[in-house]
C-alpha cells in the first residue's frame, strides 16, 4: 500500500473522531437528547445517516459474490432479508411508528399492549431481543472486519506470548477500528453518530463513483462480454436455475448447482412470501426504528425513509458493480482454470480486486469508504443496543427517579457492556456465516408473526404477543442447531433430512408455528383493555381489523376516520419495490455496457417516480402530526 492510501486512511480516521467528539457536547441533556438527538435533527440528515448504516462492509463482500456468480438476477437475492421493509416504512409504517412519540421500539409495544403483566411481558421480550441482535452484530462486525483488514492492510499485528498466538493479525486489526468507533458513539450518543455517519456517506459515495469511473474507463466492452453472457445480463427466469457461464467457465456453473438455489421458482415464491409478512411487520427494534423516532414530525419520518431508500442503493451498486467488472475480467479467468471454486473463493472477490487491480489513491479512498461503511453500521447498533437496556429496563424496572447525568453515565456503561459481550462473542464464532445465520435464523425468524398481528389485529394482546415471539424464536432456534450440526447426523434419519433443509425454506414452518403461539396466548387470555385500544387507535391509525375499536370510538363522538388505505398502499409498495429494484440495476446494466437495458431500467425509475409522486409524496405532505 502507497503513502497515499495510508494518508488518506489515518486522515480519515482522525477526521471522523474529531467531528464525533467535537460534536458530542450536544448528547448530555438527557436520554431524549442522547439517543434521538432530541428530535431535532433534520430529516435529510437522519436519511443520509440510515442510508449509511445500511451500507456495511461484510454485506457488500456477499453482494459482490453473487453479483458476480449469478448476475443481474442476483437482485433478487435481496428479498430474502427482505430489502422491501425500506419501502412498506416509506410508504406507510414510518408514519405509524413515528405517531407514538416513544424512544425505543419495546417502549412503543407498551402503547399498544398497555402497562399491565402482558404488557410487561410483550415489551421484555421486545427489549432482550433488541440487546440479543446488537450483540450478535457486534460480533458479526468484528469477525466481518478483522479478516477484511488483515487481508488488505500489509502490517502483521499478531501478538504473541509464551511461545503461542495471543491475539491474531484480524482479532487485532478489529479490536483497533472498534475500540475507536466506541470511542466517538458512545461520547456523542445520536448526535455524534448522525455526524460522522453523514461524513461517512459522502466518502463511501465519492469511492463507489471513483471506482465504477475506473473500471468504466479501463474495461473494453470486448473485455466484458468474452466472460458474461446473454443469460448473466438477464432478469427472466424459469423454475430451475440453469447455470449461464459458457464452457470455458464452466466452474462457476458447478458452484450454482452447489449453492442451494437450484429450485429458483420456488425460492423466489419463499422470498416474495417472506418478504411480504416481514416487511409488514416492520422494522426490528434497531437502529432503523431509531431514526424514525428521531426525525421530528411524522411528515419527516415518511421522507426521511423515503430519501434511505433513493440515496443508498445507486451509490452502493455503483460500488459493487465496479468491483464486479474488475473481478469479471481480472478474476474469473484464473479462478474457473483452478478447477474447484467454493463460495469462500466468492467472499475474497472484493479485497482481491482491491489489494491487485485498484490503483494508489483510488484504493484508500476505497479503502476509507469500506472502513466507513463499517464503522457507521458498527455505531448505529452501539447507540441503539443501550437505550433497551437504559430506558425500558434500568429505568423502568430498577431506578425510574434520577438526574439526567445518572441516565447518560448509565447508558456508557451499558454500551461498553454491549460492546464487550459482542467482542467476547465474536472471539469464540466459527465464521462471519455462521453469525449471518444465527441472526437470520433464529433472532429475526421467530419475528415476523407476532409484529404482523400487532399492526392489523385489534384482539390480539400482550399475552399473544409475547407467546407468538417467544415459540417462533425457539423453533428458529432449533433450526439453527440442526443446520449448524448437520454433520454429525446419520444419513436415512429424520434429523438429518431436517437439518438439509435451506433456512428460507423453513420460514413457513417457524411462521406457523409463532402464528399458533400467538393466537393461543391471544384467544386464551383477556382482550387488551378497550381504553388502551381506544387511544393507540386514535394516535397511530392503522388499517387492518380494528371495527369494534372503530365503533367504540364513534360512540365517544370522536373525530378519528377510518384508515381505507390498504389497497393504495399495497399498491404503491409495489411500485415502490420495482422503483427500488430500478436503482440496483442501473448501475449494473451501465457498467456491463447493456446501453438497451440502462436506458430501460432509468424509464423505468422515472416511470415510478412519477407515479410515487402522485400517490404517496403527495399524500405524505397532508399529513398532520
Amino acid at each position: 500500500m502507497g503513502i497515499i492510501d495510508v494518508s488518506i486512511i489515518v486522515l480519515y480516521i482522525v477526521v471522523t473522531l474529531a467531528v464525533g467528539i467535537w460534536i458530542s457536547k450536544r448528547a448530555s441533556k438527557g436520554l431524549d437528547s442522547y439517543f434521538l438527538g432530541g428530535k431535532s435533527i433534520k430529516w435529510y440528515y437522519l436519511g443520509l445517516s440510515n442510508g449509511s448504516g445500511m451500507f456495511d462492509v461484510s454485506g457488500t463482500a456477499w453482494m459482490v459474490g453473487i453479483l458476480f456468480l449469478y448476475g443481474a438476477k442476483s437482485f433478487m437475492f435481496m428479498w430474502m432479508w427482505p430489502i422491501w421493509n425500506q419501502i412498506f416504512i416509506m410508504i406507510f409504517l414510518a408514519a405509524w411508528i413515528r405517531r407514538s412519540n416513544i424512544m425505543t421500539g419495546s417502549e412503543w409495544i407498551l402503547t399498544r399492549f398497555g402497562d399491565g403483566k402482558a404488557g410487561r411481558a410483550s415489551h421484555l421480550i421486545v427489549a432482550i431481543f433488541a440487546i440479543i441482535a446488537s450483540i450478535g452484530f457486534i460480533a458479526y462486525f468484528f469477525e466481518g472486519v478483522g479478516k477484511f483488514m488483515s487481508i488488505i492492510l500489509p502490517w502483521d499485528l499478531t501478538l504473541m506470548m509464551n511461545d503461542g498466538v495471543l491475539l491474531t493479525s484480524d482479532q487485532n486489526y478489529a479490536l483497533i477500528i472498534i475500540f475507536l468507533t466506541t470511542i466517538y458513539t458512545i461520547k456523542g450518543g445520536m448526535f455524534s453518530v448522525v455526524a460522522t455517519e453523514v461524513l461517512q456517506y459522502g466518502i463511501m459515495v465519492i469511492a463507489g463513483i471513483l471506482i465504477a469511473g475506473y473500471a468504466f474507463i479501463t474495461v473494453t466492452d470486448i473485455q466484458i462480454n468474452e466472460v458474461i453472457s446473454t443469460e448473466w445480463s438477464s432478469i427472466m427466469f424459469s423454475s430451475q436455475l440453469e447455470g449461464s457461464w459458457s464452457d470455458k467457465y464452466a466452474a462457476f456453473n458447478d458452484l450454482i448447482d452447489t449453492q442451494g438455489y437450484k429450485m429458483f421458482g420456488a425460492f423466489i415464491g419463499m422470498s416474495l412470501f417472506k418478504g411480504f409478512f416481514a416487511s409488514i411487520a416492520g422494522p426490528t427494534p434497531s437502529y432503523d426504528m431509531q431514526r424514525i423516532l428521531s426525525t421530528r414530525s411524522v411528515k419527516e419520518a415518511a421522507y426521511m425513509s423515503g430519501f434511505t431508500n433513493l440515496v443508498l442503493f445507486i451509490p452502493r451498486y455503483l460500488l459493487i458493480g465496479g468491483i464486479v467488472v474488475l473481478g469479471l475480467v481480472y478474476l474469473a479467468p484464473d479462478m474457473a482454470a483452478s478447477g474447484s471454486i467454493t463460495g469462500a473463493d466468492l467472499e475474497v472477490i472484493l479485497p482481491k480486486v482491491i489489494n491487485e487491480h485498484v490503483p494508489v489513491g483510488i484504493k484508500g479512498l476505497l479503502l476509507a469508504g469500506l472502513l466507513a461503511a463499517f464503522m457507521s453500521t458498527f455505531s448505529a447498533f452501539v447507540n441503539s443496543g443501550p437505550a433497551y437496556i437504559v430506558n425500558d429496563i434500568y429505568k423502568k424496572y430498577f431506578k425510574p427517579e434520577a438526574s439526567h447525568k445518572h441516565y447518560i453515565k448509565a447508558s456508557h456503561i451499558a454500551s461498553f457492556a454491549i460492546v464487550i459481550l459482542g467482542v467476547t462473542m465474536g472471539f469464540f464464532a466459527g465464521s462471519i456465516n455462521s453469525i449471518t445465520l444465527w441472526i437470520t435464523s433464529a433472532l429475526y425468524g421467530g419475528y415476523v408473526a407476532a409484529n404482523f398481528l400487532k399492526w392489523v389485529w385489534w384482539r390480539f394482546n400482550g399475552w399473544g404477543y409475547f407467546w407468538g415471539m417467544t415459540s417462533g424464536l425457539f423453533v428458529a432456534t432449533l433450526q439453527f442447531l440442526l443446520d449448524q450440526n448437520k454433520g454429525n447426523f446419520e444419513t436415512g434419519t429424520w434429523l438429518y433430512e431436517v437439518s438439509q433443509i435451506p433456512a428460507i425454506y423453513m420460514f413457513p414452518f417457524i411462521f406457523v408455528v409463532s402464528l399458533l403461539g400467538s393466537f393461543l396466548g391471544t384467544l386464551l387470555t383477556p382482550a387488551t383493555p378497550m381504553a388502551t385500544l381506544k387511544a393507540f387507535y386514535a394516535n397511530v391509525r392503522p388499517w387492518g381489523w380494528w371495527k369494534p375499536v372503530y365503533n367504540a370510538l364513534q360512540k365517544d363522538n370522536s373525530a378519528v376516520d377510518q384508515n381505507k388505505d390498504f389497497v393504495s398502499d399495497m399498491l404503491n409498495c409495489v411500485v415502490g419495490v420495482v422503483w427500488q429494484s430500478s436503482m440496483i440495476l442501473l448501475p449494473i446494466y451501465f457498467l456491463i455496457r447493456d446501453f438497451p437495458k440502462t436506458w430501460m431500467a432509468l424509464l423505468v425509475f422515472g416511470i415510478t417516480t412519477i407515479i410515487l409522486k402522485f400517490t404517496w409524496l403527495d399524500k405524505v405532505k397532508k399529513y398532520k402530526d
